[in-house]
């Protein structure tokens, strides 16, 4: 939760800045950091970024090393420069709901950009169509966008299992998924990540399942290199992120699911002989 202006466009290339390095899991926590503040990010002194990062000092000198430069002051030095290059945004018509709404829509047709090559959503709906059954799992923040996968899914999967509840019974039901024969995990995490998160994907992993994952950017803390990583960033311009676009990142993985199962338009034809039987819908 954070109100900002339109960090949109800092963030994006913020990410153009960390791509290709290979960050250890606090060097990754302090370029979250930076992108989730990317209007603030050049201002920042190694002192108040490692702060809000919870790192320290020296962490932040030797990420900025990391990353190529001689020391911290000198990748402040490149990121003022690309915001002077960016200048202002080009657009602040209307009021904060309305600037709130085109946010959203940048993000949308990056995604749409993004989703020129088709590859790796065909592989996660792949996965996901030959796992039996399908263990879903979403918490907190992220709960809705896997309950709205689930519940599509199960329309066209033979076996769909929602995990959108977090405790000790989190544990025993991803032990049940995999004696049942499950093979992958479509994961949903948007910030702020939740330690369950972690911990369930870690038992998952280790009891072999293929994770896939949905999320809000690359540098996510819970990612494993191993995972089938899809990212599609939230907006921040309101004071509760909004996740329109890891929302139609989750639809597409189910479209390209539906296209690897061979039965999936006779499951939805069936659907709907019954609902029209049952009169479930009034249209």
């Amino acid at each position: 939760m954070r109100r900002t202006s339109e960090p949109d466009g800092a963030s994006t290339e913020l990410l153009r800045l960390f791509e290709g390095h290979r960050l250890t899991p606090t060097q990754r926590r302090i370029a979250h950091c930076l992108v989730r503040r990317a209007e603030e990010a050049p201002f920042l002194s190694s002192v108040e970024l490692a702060e809000l990062a919870g790192v320290s000092q020296p962490s932040v000198t030797r990420f900025a090393v990391a990353l190529g430069f001689d020391g911290y002051p000198a990748l402040r030095r490149r990121l003022r420069e690309r915001a002077r290059e960016a200048g202002e945004p080009a657009d602040r018509r209307g009021n904060v709901y309305q600037r709130a709404v085109l946010a959203e829509i940048e993000q949308l047709r990056r995604l749409a950009a993004e989703l020129s090559d088709p590859t790796r959503i065909e592989e996660a709906g792949r996965r996901l169509a030959a796992s039996r059954p399908l263990p879903v799992l979403g918490l907190r923040a992220a709960a809705a966008e896997a309950r709205g996968f689930a519940y599509f899914a199960a329309k066209v999967h033979p076996e769909v299992r929602l995990l959108d509840e977090g405790g000790s019974m989190l544990a025993d039901r991803l032990d049940a998924a995999v004696a049942a024969g499950a093979s992958a995990l479509l994961c949903f995490v948007l910030p702020r990540y939740p330690r369950e998160v972690a911990e369930a994907l870690d038992a998952a992993r280790a009891a072999g399942l293929r994770v896939v994952m949905v999320t809000d950017s690359a540098l996510t803390p819970v990612a494993h290199s191993d995972d089938l990583l899809l990212t599609a960033p939230v907006s921040t311009a309101l004071s509760f992120d909004t996740a329109c676009a890891p929302t139609l990142l989750g639809r597409t993985v189910l479209e390209a699911m539906c296209d690897a199962l061979p039965d999936a338009q006779a499951r939805l034809d069936a659907f709907d002989t019954r609902a029209a039987a049952r009169g479930l819908f009034l249209d």
